[in-house]
């Protein structure tokens, strides 16, 4: 059964309210499953305990670190238990909204943050933008800001082409009811309308428009320079000729569609949402704060254009896939009884390239379905840094009162009266260099600096100023995004998110610390397992290590198969990993995404979270800087089809690469000694199989996951594969270990 409680009881007025919170199903079991794995964990304490070692140093030091490791594990396992202990999700209902609210919406500032357009290229970020400003919103109250710190004049001509086409495909979104509002989206997998011949004329003749578009821009992205008709068009590229580089150069503000203007209208005479493009001022003697910075310089700027008392932020790869997720915010923020307490509104990161079997599970759908919920029934989730709803007030630093009251019918009335022309002159001095300097921006108003993951502790210092916030997850996802396509870029992205989360719980801002007295226990301990991240690549490293050397030179570190002591290994190693598959399944993936979502979490914690580790020491020692590393969102053909035939693409020599070969040649290195143990004393097979089974599994578990690691190492001959110095150094260094372990 569901048990269900108000999004706020009736409130004092006696409305209803504007969601619901529901409890998710299957606590219950998940909580009987929590009791038993717990049980079978104390049993395995007591077992390293009662039998520890008490000959042979060796042993002693391998039984010590692989009890140290379980232990590590179950902290972890208890860590991510609590999170989830009361896992709840809300339903908001739009109707109710549009029949109490009617015209009184408040307005809603967009943010659109790029940052080079090589990596991320115009025609996607005009994708974007115009999903964003193809909301099912009044277009009066939505205004849109572009910040590119690529300083690219090659972006901005992509939104003078997205300005235009708006006039277009935003009457064409609202006649048709059009989902996916992303013109590429859409195209790419709707057909045309049957049965209805000016529909189909109509639909042919649009889509002929955003293909014209889509040339232009990518023509002109592949040249590498605006052609000279094209400049002579728009004011704006005059100020390209006072740019040095991307990383010195003025402020650039250009106002490319006024809504307030009566003439700036769509085809069909109704008015457009506001366009703005920003590029901040950037100089190398003063530090930019990456994307906190440009999103920072954006709160100041629509705050003197527009002022919505909400902002949605999204990643320039992050297109809207649902045209009424403002709305779905809108019944959290507007709810009489609970709306005024929230910060802000969180959505899942979701993917629109994903394969079937999600072969590196960037989805990570169980922590997006379970884990996040976990933290929502506990004072809320945390800020992810994309499709994200925020009050402006929580943004800008307003710490939370009891008998806060929010007057959306007086925030309705604020007008900014100046022209657009001298908006964009007066506003330039909020995005300079020095605008910040001796002010509290960075520190208790907006985004927060010095983390690489700035989203998580802003997210956390909001809360901790007594604000709380929602996570909604609606049936039709409402951003989609473009997930890594090779093994590397992920890789790389998540030494960049535990490199992150490492530096927040080693810092002041450690949740169990900095949230004292202020969040809840339980928020503060979930907040743990996503900051422990790159705590994990310890354990996980001697697990999968050690136990195969210690296999090769006869040590045995697990109960024998006939001893009763087995089964609480055998009852947690199965419980776990079956529930495990079991909610995977469960969220929508397939048994063979399970399997690719074990393997990537082990190359994570294997790769990733070490390096992660070894910088934030390196940090924390004053031997490194923080840096920020735009994640590819293009590919060429060949990795493509890799890609999408789900195979694992390796192809480039990595220090990453290296270590993963090297594990994968231990543990196959180590069932070799075993069958070559088994062999060698036949007379004794079942006795070494009795003393061993336990090691032996797990190498053969650890060889199953590494199927993939072979063959690119050994096999396979496309561009894919693991580079042949790779494939030397791993085995050599591997043998060297082996060797070595067995003297």
């Amino acid at each position: 059964m569901i048990d269900a409680e108000r999004g706020g009881e009736m409130g004092k007025n006696d409305q209803v309210p504007l969601f619901e919170t529901k409890q998710v199903k299957g606590r219950i079991l998940f909580r009987w499953i929590v009791a038993s794995i717990f049980l079978g964990i104390c049993f395995i304490c007591m077992y390293r305990l009662r039998f520890f070692p008490v000959e042979g140093k060796a042993k002693r030091m391998a039984w010590t670190g692989l009890f140290l490791s379980e232990l590590w594990f179950s902290f972890y396992w208890f860590l991510i238990s609590v999170s989830r202990w009361n896992s709840v999700y809300r339903i908001p209902y739009v109707h109710r909204l549009t029949k109490r609210f009617g015209k009184e919406l408040p307005g809603v500032d967009v943010f659109v943050c790029t940052a080079d357009p090589l990596l991320e290229p115009p025609s996607m970020v005009v994708n974007t933008v115009l999903s964003v400003m193809a909301y099912d919103y009044p277009p009066e109250k939505l205004s849109v800001y572009l910040s590119d710190d690529g300083g690219s004049d090659l972006t901005f001509y992509g939104m003078l082409e997205a300005a235009n086409f708006s006039k277009t495909w935003l009457p064409f979104c609202n006649k048709l009811k059009v989902e996916p509002r992303s013109p590429e989206a859409y195209f790419r997998t709707a057909s045309e309308p049957v049965n209805d011949p000016v529909n189909v004329q109509h639909w042919l003749s649009v889509k002929k428009q955003y293909v014209d578009m889509k040339m232009r821009i990518e023509t002109t992205t592949k040249l590498n320079r605006i052609p000279e008709h094209v400049r002579i068009q728009h004011k704006g590229f005059r100020e390209w000729d006072f740019v040095s580089s991307k990383r010195d150069h003025q402020t650039i503000l250009q106002i490319l569609i006024d809504g307030r203007d009566p003439n700036a209208v769509d085809i069909g005479g109704n008015p457009l949402p506001t366009l703005v493009y920003l590029s901040r001022e950037k100089r190398p003697q003063h530090h930019h704060h990456f994307k906190a910075g440009a999103m920072n310089s954006l709160i100041r700027v629509s705050s003197k254009i527009s002022n919505g008392p909400i902002i949605l932020n999204v990643d320039c790869d992050m297109y809207s896939n649902n045209s009424e997720s403002i709305k779905y915010s809108l019944c959290i923020f507007m709810d009489e009884e609970k709306g005024d307490e929230i910060a802000y509104v969180q959505f899942p990161q979701n993917f629109d390239n994903l394969t079937k079997n999600e072969t590196y599970s960037t989805s990570l759908r169980v922590i997006q379905k379970l884990e996040i919920q976990g933290l929502d029934a506990n004072g809320g989730p945390m800020y992810i840094g994309t499709g994200c709803f925020h009050r402006r007030e929580a943004l800008c630093g307003k710490k939370y009162e009891e008998n806060y009251r929010v007057d959306w019918k007086k925030l309705n009335d604020t007008k900014v009266e100046e022209s657009a022309s001298l908006l964009e002159e007066t506003c330039k001095v909020l995005a300079s260099c020095t605008f910040e300097h001796n002010t509290p921006w960075g520190k208790e108003m907006g985004l927060k600096y010095g983390f690489a993951v700035e989203d998580i502790v802003t997210g956390l210092s909001i809360q901790c100023r007594g604000w709380k916030s929602m996570y909604l997850n609606p049936e039709r996802e409402s951003f989609l995004g473009v997930a890594p396509i090779t093994l590397l870029q992920l890789l790389v992205q998540h030494t960049r998110w535990g490199e992150g989360h490492l530096q927040i719980f080693l810092s002041k801002y450690c949740p169990l610390l900095y949230g004292y007295k202020k969040i809840p226990l339980k928020l503060r301990l979930g907040y743990c397992p996503f900051n422990l991240w790159a705590a994990n690549c310890l354990a996980t490293l001697y697990y999968v290590a050690v136990p195969c050397l210690c296999l090769l030179k006869g040590i045995s570190l697990f109960p024998k198969v006939s001893s009763p002591w087995v089964l609480p290994f055998a009852y947690v190693i199965f419980a776990h990993r079956a529930y495990s598959l079991g909610e995977f399944i469960w969220c929508g993936g397939t048994l063979q995404g399970w399997c690719n979502d074990q393997r990537i979490w082990m190359f994570k914690r294997t790769t990733s979270y070490i390096f992660s580790l070894i910088e934030t020491i390196l940090k924390l020692l004053g031997y490194s800087q923080l840096s920020f590393i735009v994640t590819a969102k293009v590919a060429d053909e060949d990795v493509l089809k890799r890609y999408d035939s789900e195979l694992i693409e390796f192809g480039a020599s990595s220090p990453m690469f290296d270590i993963l070969a090297t594990l994968a040649m231990l543990n196959l290195f180590g069932i070799i000694g075993a069958v070559k143990k088994v062999i060698v004393n036949a007379d004794e097979e079942s006795k070494v199989l009795d003393q061993f089974g336990l090691q032996i599994l797990l190498c053969l578990v650890l060889v199953t996951i590494n199927l993939p690691v072979y063959q690119a190492l050994f096999f396979r001959k496309d561009n894919g594969k693991m580079p042949t110095s790779v494939t030397c150094k791993s085995v050599i260094f591997a043998l060297l270990v082996c060797t070595i372990a067995m003297y």
